[in-house]
């Protein structure tokens, strides 16, 4: 193993440690007071979807107080999205934990984006680890890409051209189609 990826997975175990990620003990901020315990994620997880993370590891999750009623107050707010996104300090840790569990051989935490498969713009929970992978920024259909899909899903929602539940149907089934399956 080559110094810089030792030094990567020492520096991870110990981020992991100080959050609590390690033995999946870390609990997920409370939402309006109600304590949420984060599940430990599967062992492992595979590769073999990508561009989309493993459903049994990562099949998303929404954020209870984005509905369609709501979409004025929250989503289609400009900024928004960046009170309710989680700190470096807590996605960084779930990064490297999820690196290892998808069993990535590239460990530099760099050469991926820890990646929301329910888009915050969407209405997707925040800190829950189901609704967390870390996505490649390497490869022909990268983090950067879906990036442009959830943009464009969002605007079309807050236009009223379609409906949270069918963009975020859309995205979570595949990123890849999800604006032609919906004629965007």
């Amino acid at each position: 193993m080559m110094l810089r990826q030792r030094l990567t997975v020492v520096a991870a175990a110990a981020v992991l440690a100080a959050a609590g990620l390690a033995a999946g003990t870390a609990q997920a901020a409370p939402a309006k007071g109600s304590p949420v315990k984060i599940r430990p994620l599967a062992a492992s997880c595979s590769q073999a979807y990508l561009p989309l993370p493993d459903p049994s590891c990562t099949p998303g999750a929404y954020n209870p107080d984005v509905t369609q009623a709501t979409i004025g107050q929250t989503i289609c707010v400009s900024g928004w999205t960046s009170t309710v996104r989680p700190p470096t300090s807590y996605t960084n840790a779930l990064k490297a934990q999820q690196i290892a569990q998808y069993g990535y051989a590239d460990t530099n935490l760099s050469d991926y984006e820890e990646d929301h498969f329910v888009p915050l713009e969407l209405g997707g929970a925040p800190r829950d680890p189901r609704n967390l992978w870390p996505e490649p920024r390497y490869g022909s259909q990268t983090a950067t890409g879906k990036d442009g899909v959830e943009t464009k899903l969002k605007n079309a929602v807050c236009k009223g051209k379609v409906g949270l539940d069918d963009a975020r149907s859309a995205i979570v089934t595949d990123w890849t189609t999800a604006l032609s399956s919906l004629g965007l």
